[in-house]
């Protein structure tokens, strides 16, 4: 695993081996990111965005941004192999400054989230539960919580024929199918 493009190029991603936690494929990173810049259903640019990534995982997508001069990046992942790995990546690009690390669980962080404290609402939010999880409750409380911009998009990473019914909550812009998983670009109605 390596940063696809930026300031971080080819830098070398760690992650962990174990089944609970997956890692972005490149190839459907790299994908995800043209999207983002080339489709004209999707106005956003990464470049001096606040960036939220949930179940970040090793943290690849939120790294990926910050190669891309994202200006920030909140990292929300509760499992404790991950944290290990997304510590480490962090610190070998040298992004501390640029990112907040909260290792809790996302319905927490969500739950407690005060704009008051944070002082961010964010441009992207990247949204990629385990594969046992659904995300339609995550929804629910992003939406409540008015978190993000005016101008704003959500991916989502999940399994295909995952069941959660993510359209009813938001407004796809554009999904792509990569092998067993789905990727949705959304904003809320």
């Amino acid at each position: 695993m390596r940063i696809i493009s930026g300031k971080y190029k080819n830098k070398k991603l760690l992650f962990s081996k174990n089944l609970e936690t997956r890692p972005l494929k490149d190839s459907v990173r790299e994908n995800i990111f043209n999207i983002l810049a080339h489709s004209s259903k999707i106005k956003i640019d990464v470049k001096n965005s606040n960036i939220l990534d949930l179940y970040s995982g090793t943290g690849s997508f939120g790294l990926e941004c910050l190669s891309r001069e994202a200006s920030k990046v909140f990292f929300i992942e509760s499992n404790k192999d991950a944290l290990l790995y997304l510590k480490r990546n962090i610190k070998n690009l040298d992004s501390e400054k640029k990112t907040l690390l909260l290792p809790q669980d996302v319905f927490k962080f969500l739950k407690n989230f005060d704009l008051k404290i944070h002082k961010y609402k964010f441009d992207i939010i990247f949204l990629d539960p385990p594969y046992k999880k659904g995300c339609f409750e995550t929804i629910e409380i992003l939406k409540k919580n008015n978190i993000t911009n005016e101008n704003h998009i959500i991916i989502i990473h999940r399994e295909i024929n995952s069941g959660d019914e993510i359209e009813k909550q938001l407004n796809i812009l554009d999904n792509r199918i990569y092998g067993r998983s789905e990727i949705f670009f959304a904003k809320f109605f």
